[in-house]
C-alpha cells in the first residue's frame, strides 16, 4: 500500500501536498519541512545536495513508497529516478513540460529562488522539449520570506511582485513558471503583476498526474481506504508555521504533526 513522502525546505511544498492529496484522497502522505535549515534556496550546491540527501534517507527510513521533491532548489540539485530503489519525483521537469504545452509564443518566463536560477535547471529541461523555446529567468529572494510570513496579499508583497515580474514582461513572455512551491501561495500577487495575459505554471497538477500513471502501472499500490492520513513532520515547529501549514491545507485534514531531527548519515 502506498505511502508516499514528500519534502520542502519549508512550507510552500504544502501547495504540492495540497494537489496530491486532493487527487489521491485515499493514500497515505508523509511531508517533512526542514524549517530549522530553511532556505534552501540561498545555500550553495554542496550545501542544498547534502541537505536532501539526509532529508531522503530520513523519508525512507519512515518506510514511504515513493519521493516527492517538492522543492525546486532541491531539486535542481537531486538529478536521480530513484533513491535507494523508490521512484522519486521532482517538480522541475513536471512544471517545464507543462510550461512548454501551455505556451503559444514559446517565451517563457521563470521565477525562482537565486540557486534554482543559477542552476538553469528550468531553461535546461525546456530547451531539451525545443531549442527555438525562449526562456527568461528571475530570481526572487523575498518570495520565501514573504510566503513564510503569511504576508500573501499584501501591499509589500505587491510591490516587491511588481519589481521582480516587471523586467520579464518586456521580452512579451505569455506563460510564467512559479519555480519555488512557496510562489503559488503569492500567485494572486504574481497574477496582478503580470497580467490575464501571461498563463502562470506550477508543478502541482503535473506531478499529480505523473503519480496517475504510476498507480495504473501497478508499480504503486493504491491503499483502497476512502481517506488517507496526512502526517506532517518539521525540523522545527513553531505555532506560526503550524497556523500556516493549517492553513494552506485547509480543508484537508492533518492526522498529526511531529518535530524530528535529522542527523547525517554515517
Amino acid at each position: 500500500m502506498a505511502k508516499i513522502g514528500v519534502f520542502d525546505s519549508g512550507v510552500g511544498g504544502l501547495t504540492v501536498l495540497r494537489e496530491l492529496a486532493s487527487h489521491f484522497p485515499g493514500e497515505d502522505f508523509i511531508y517533512l519541512g526542514d524549517t530549522a535549515r530553511l532556505p534552501y534556496g540561498t545555500k550553495s550546491p554542496d550545501t542544498i545536495r547534502a541537505y536532501s540527501e539526509q532529508v531522503l534517507n530520513f523519508l525512507v527510513d519512515r518506510k514511504v513508497d515513493a519521493l516527492v521533491i517538492a522543492c525546486n532548489t532541491a531539486s535542481s540539485q537531486v538529478a536521480e529516478k530513484e533513491w535507494m530503489g523508490i521512484p522519486v519525483f521532482n517538480v522541475i521537469e513536471p512544471g517545464a513540460e507543462q510550461a512548454f504545452k501551455t505556451s503559444e509564443n514559446k517565451k517563457i518566463g521563470v521565477l525562482g529562488t537565486r540557486a534554482t536560477i543559477a542552476s538553469q535547471a528550468y531553461s535546461l529541461a525546456i530547451q531539451k522539449l525545443s531549442e527555438n523555446a525562449e526562456v527568461y529567468s528571475q530570481s526572487c529572494p523575498l518570495f520565501v520570506p514573504l510566503a513564510e510570513e503569511g504576508l500573501w496579499e499584501d501591499p509589500i508583497t505587491n510591490l516587491i511582485t511588481y519589481r521582480y515580474v516587471q523586467p520579464l514582461l518586456l521580452y512579451q513572455i505569455d506563460t510564467l513558471i512559479l519555480g519555488c512551491t512557496h510562489y503559488p501561495l503569492l500567485k494572486s500577487a504574481i497574477q496582478k503583476a503580470a497580467g490575464n495575459s501571461v498563463q502562470l505554471v506550477d508543478s502541482g497538477k503535473a506531478i499529480a498526474e505523473q503519480l496517475e500513471l504510476i498507480f495504473q502501472s501497478g508499480k504503486l499500490s493504491r491503499t483502497g481506504k476512502d481517506k488517507g492520513e496526512m502526517h506532517i513532520l518539521a525540523t522545527d515547529l513553531s505555532v506560526h508555521t503550524q497556523t500556516l501549514a493549517e492553513q494552506i491545507l485547509k480543508p484537508l485534514e492533518i492526522h498529526q504533526f511531529e518535530v524530528v531531527h535529522i542527523e547525517p548519515k554515517r
